[in-house]
């Protein structure tokens, strides 16, 4: 998942990269790298790693890896976006041995770029895989999902009852609590991040994502086939955004407000609840927190059963290199990474541990730490996640997202935010499988 406002523990990762990317010179755009050599057997892989949050982790994985395992492995970062970056990498024949992207990402490069990984032993240890013609391209990295995120110690002080997530997952219960907690005197119980990929790429894209087939609404969509303002789940997701949007803290400056302001009430009690993901906990982490947060389905009141479930999957993949530029030997040596990652105890730590994230392979039994991650690895060990659609345009976010925050900040009604995501689709180069 995305992380565009930089956390402190960002703006630590990006600063480590800096003084790294210093260090080392220029590296053609390339962002920057850590190498270690001790111990080396002449073989090399190259890493490169998009979620910058865990920059700082991969480079001290990498020094401890070629250390124990007589491999040179060198972790890049960059700040362009990701398949521009690799573009560049490709024109200029120097591509990465591993990359690490959005699911997206494997859609469009893959099957040019990577290999097959269909026979490796891990592909029967995880849900989480990502095909293209029944092939496997992409090693997922973790579990992410996306909800209502709850600190249930401030619900239970405003109401004095103890807060069960299950008891509100339909709106009419949800807009009860809010009453409850307003006259338990919390005034604002909610907040809303205004930024444009948490309002588009995450809350919108459930709408899409709650459609039986999502793929047949989008195509729907293109060929201006809905009327939005009439469609189910929109009506349903909206009327919840409304529930939100006007119980916000910051409802008078909905779209200046920071998101490390509305993360820091959530987590210290001011507000009660926020839309969001366990990506969120690297934020939340540098307040004074409670103890007692988690995360829930988005309150509906509808009868599929959505409201029971969380959003996501996989949210990174690592794809191995194919072109002629990589040796089988490094291809070997990349594969034998991956590997580590699932089935050694260090490389498992090294995921759970480290790097906060959830494994997404069933053998991995650490226990997740922070609350957010315990919420999200209790729905999908249930099955109960909704899968992320990942085949959204590359403007999908940018484009609605300004439309968006007019509608958060009250310069837009529903039916003129209807209208503008209609337009958008019908003009938008959709996905189409197996093209």
């Amino acid at each position: 998942m995305r992380i565009f406002k930089k956390s402190p523990a960002v703006k630590r990762a990006g600063a480590i990269v800096l003084a790294t990317l210093l260090s080392v010179g220029m590296l053609g755009a390339c962002g920057s790298g850590s190498n270690s050599s001790s111990g080396s057997s002449g073989t090399k892989i190259t890493i490169f790693n998009s979620k910058s949050e865990i920059q700082s982790q991969m480079e001290k994985m990498a020094k401890e890896y070629s250390q124990k395992k007589g491999v040179d492995v060198e972790v890049y970062s960059s700040t362009d976006a990701v398949v521009a970056h690799l573009s560049t990498k490709y024109a200029s024949n120097d591509p990465y041995t591993i990359s690490m992207v959005d699911p997206k990402d494997v859609y469009s490069l893959a099957k040019e770029h990577a290999i097959d990984l269909s026979d490796q032993k891990w592909v029967k240890d995880t849900k989480y895989v990502l095909k293209i013609d029944n092939k496997v391209y992409g090693f997922p990295v973790s579990i992410e999902a996306r909800g209502l995120l709850y600190n249930a110690d401030a619900i239970k002080k405003a109401t004095g009852k103890e807060f069960k997530p299950e008891d509100y997952k339909t709106l009419s219960a949800f807009k009860g609590l809010i009453k409850e907690l307003q006259a338990g005197g919390m005034e604002h119980p909610t907040g809303v991040i205004k930024e444009d990929w948490s309002l588009v790429a995450h809350y919108l894209t459930q709408v899409y994502e709650e459609h039986e087939d999502p793929d047949a609404f989008i195509k729907s969509l293109h060929e201006g086939g809905v009327d939005l303002d009439k469609d189910a789940k929109f009506t349903s997701l909206m009327d919840t955004f409304d529930v939100l949007k006007d119980n916000n803290y910051a409802k008078d400056n909905a779209i200046s407000a920071e998101r490390e302001v509305t993360e820091q009430n959530l987590a210290e009690g001011k507000i009660a609840f926020m839309f969001g993901g366990n990506w969120d906990w690297s934020v939340i982490k540098d307040y004074d927190y409670t103890e007692n947060m988690g995360e829930m389905p988005v309150p509906q009141d509808t009868k599929d059963g959505s409201n029971e479930k969380l959003v996501g999957g996989g949210s990174k993949f690592l794809f191995i290199d194919s072109s002629d530029k990589t040796s089988d030997k490094q291809r070997k040596a990349a594969e034998d990474f991956l590997n580590w990652l699932v089935y050694d105890k260090d490389g498992q730590s090294f995921i759970v541990n480290d790097c906060s994230l959830i494994s997404p392979f069933a053998n991995n039994k650490l226990e997740v730490k922070d609350p957010l991650g315990k919420s999200v690895k209790k729905y999908a060990d249930a099955d109960k996640l909704i899968p992320n659609y990942n085949h959204l345009p590359d403007d999908h976010f940018s484009v609605l997202g300004a439309n968006f925050q007019k509608y958060l900040a009250g310069q837009e009604d529903r039916a003129s935010l209807a209208k503008d995501i209609q337009n958008y689709w019908k003009s938008a180069k959709i996905y189409e499988a197996g093209k």
